[in-house]
């Protein structure tokens, strides 16, 4: 008896239980906490990349600001549609009063000669007339266009940035201003991103403008090697779509998140870090909530997993035990569990099949005996075959021997021609009943496989006709063959061994008239008829026709004419081909032997089809090359040459 093993399976449902429970505690956490950073990260990034875009567009603001009081200047300085000198010196200090960020400026003619000049530091300057037609700030401005010059330190103290606007006129001239920095040098240092976060301004080459270090800006420090000014660098001019944050280590320091924009009339860049711990510190708290509430949850899970492994085994080994009890014969043990579920019915199942089982031992004896008496059967029948076989073997055999011994003691020519027949005879009945009991054992053994193909019928019907009509005129009969044009779908070579067999019995069972071959449409068969004038057989002898060595009593010389394996080779080939075949007879007038092939496609009905004629071949002065492993075969085959 085998031990019990209902504390392995509660441990085992136990573990199952719990690893299945936080298997799924462990994935959903997982994939929460995936989603919470992906959604964290979204935030943090697009924290950042408002922060960068915030203080562009204060800056862009305050430049534009400028640009449009400058371009007042610009257009105010005429006085009855003449440059005044006195008129432009005016608009300057104007501008300068509404511009607090210019500390100086100057008014140029179209010629490029500066006409007035303003300062916050120095005495106003008019009609100095110097040629600043070559200043970058004269020759690069068009016509109603603005032009910003490079940044540049006043005593190492702040930056300024040299701006010049052209009128939309071409006597209209050019004022030339430098700002003061110091605005956008505020939006930066006042910005407040987390703690230690920090922004910063660098412009279309790398160089830093404005820090919250005044000194990294003073040293004109490059920072294009920086991975968040490279990806700033990168980005195309005009491109709209939110740039993606980077985050980084600067020289082995903690790592950073940082985000740009693009002050567009400059085209610098506002730059916004911030230490990755500190950007991400709200994600790491509630990952810290969650894994502290995953850890009770897993708790839980193991309790849980307790429970139902113990709810789960308890009617496992009720079972467990019936049906050891069964198995050990008690086929009358009952399994009772009430559970209300799956494992109830099991135990029903089970009942039931003690049930069945008790029925089936009842029966069981007579069962054998049948099965017993079937095999005897089958041995028996297999018994009469082989016992059948051997006798029609032997008789040929035996008489071929005898020939031979008459042969050796014929007195003339004339016997030993009558015995060479007889002995041709014998050798034939031999081999005809050797070649039918191999092909109903390859037949039975399966080795046959059918290939059905459309074909014709008139080459088949052909190839019978010339194969038997020199049997039926031996016997004074006629074997005719009615034309057709059908077509059929089955194994031609099967099907031409069925008729020939069917045609060999006709003749061989009739000794007047003849046999007819012919086929006729039947609905989506063709009807193949065999016709003869022979003995016929009898309702009681058509259930026997088809089996082996049964020949029907009463033929025209008193005895079998034949093998008695024909029809028992047609009816395996018919199966095989899987035809059905029909007989109709009357004794002493003939019977009819029908077989429904199917029908070909009437494409192919078309068209008459012609047997196909071999040409004679002559053997003469022909070298012949005999192989065989049998002296005597070769004798024979030798002598018969």
């Amino acid at each position: 008896m085998r031990p019990d093993r209902g504390g392995g399976l509660f441990r085992r449902y136990t573990l199952i239980l719990a690893a299945l429970l936080s298997l799924a505690l462990i994935v959903s956490g997982g994939i929460g906490a995936w989603l919470a950073y992906q959604d964290a990260r979204a935030l943090v990034d697009e924290l950042q990349r408002e922060y960068a875009r915030s203080a562009a567009s204060r800056i862009e603001q305050f430049l534009q600001t400028v640009e449009l009081q400058m371009k007042g200047a610009v257009v105010s300085g005429r006085t009855g549609g003449t440059p005044d000198l006195e008129a432009r010196h005016i608009e300057l200090l104007r501008l300068l009063r509404i511009a607090p960020s210019i500390s100086d400026a100057a008014s140029l003619d179209a010629s490029g000669h500066e006409r007035v000049r303003v300062s916050r530091v120095s005495r106003d300057v008019l009609g100095s007339d110097i040629d600043r037609s070559s200043d970058p700030a004269f020759a690069a401005v068009r016509e109603g266009r603005t032009w910003f010059g490079d940044i540049h330190f006043r005593k190492l103290s702040e930056p300024y940035l040299e701006m010049s606007i052209a009128g939309n006129r071409p006597d209209d001239g050019v004022v030339i201003a430098d700002i003061n920095l110091k605005f956008a040098s505020d939006v930066v240092v006042g910005m407040r991103i987390g703690e230690s976060g920090k922004a910063y301004v660098v412009d279309a080459r790398g160089g830093l403008i404005v820090h919250p270090d005044p000194g990294m800006a003073l040293r004109m420090t490059n920072l294009a090697d920086v991975p968040a000014v490279r990806a700033a660098l990168a980005q195309r001019a005009g491109t709209s779509a939110p740039q993606p944050t980077v985050i980084a280590s600067i020289d082995g320091g903690p790592r950073t998140i940082a985000a740009h924009a693009t002050i567009e009339p400059l085209g610098w860049h506002v730059i916004v870090e911030q230490p990755l711990r500190e950007a991400f510190a709200p994600m790491f708290a509630s990952l810290a909530r969650t894994a502290f509430l995953f850890l009770i949850s897993i708790v839980l899970a193991g309790m849980a997993s307790l429970f139902l492994a113990r709810r789960m085994t308890t009617p496992i080994r009720a079972l467990q035990h019936g049906v050891r009890r069964i198995g050990d014969g008690h086929l009358n043990e009952r399994v009772e569990i009430h559970t209300g579920d799956e494992l109830e019915a099991l135990a029903d199942q089970f009942n039931r099949m003690a049930q069945k089982l008790r029925e089936s031992y009842a029966g069981l004896e007579q069962k054998v005996a049948q099965r017993t008496h079937e095999l005897e059967e089958a041995n028996r029948a297999k018994a009469r075959f082989l016992a059948a076989a051997s006798h029609d073997l032997r008789q040929p055999v035996h008489a071929l021997g005898l020939f031979v011994a008459q042969l050796e003691e014929a007195p003339d020519d004339g016997t030993r021609r009558q015995l060479i027949g007889k002995v041709a005879a014998s050798s034939a009945a031999v081999s005809d009943l050797i070649e039918a009991l191999l092909d109903i054992s390859k037949l039975d053994a399966g080795a046959v496989a059918p290939q059905p193909t459309e074909f014709a019928l008139q080459p088949l019907f052909d190839r019978v006709e010339q194969a038997l009509a020199p049997t039926a005129h031996k016997k004074a009969l006629r074997l005719r063959v009615r034309p057709t044009a059908l077509w059929v779908r089955t194994d031609p070579m099967l099907l031409e061994r069925v008729l020939q067999n069917l045609c060999t019995n006709a003749i061989r069972y009739s000794m007047q008239g003849g046999a007819i071959l012919a086929a006729r449409v039947r609905g989506p068969n063709v009807s193949i008829e065999v016709w003869d004038t022979g003995i016929g057989f009898s309702t009681e002898q058509k259930s026997h026709i088809f089996e082996e060595f049964y020949q029907v009593a009463g033929t025209p010389d008193g005895g079998g004419k034949g093998l008695g394996l024909g029809l028992a080779i047609v009816d395996r080939l018919v199966r095989l081909l899987e035809l059905t075949i029909s007989v109709r007879s009357v004794p002493s007038r003939g019977s009819i032997f029908t077989i429904a092939a199917p029908r070909a496609t009437a494409a192919r009905q078309s068209g008459s089809v012609q047997s196909p004629l071999l040409a004679p071949v002559r053997f003469e002065a022909l070298p012949v090359l005999l192989i065989d492993d049998d002296a005597v075969a070769r004798d024979a085959i030798e002598g018969l040459l």
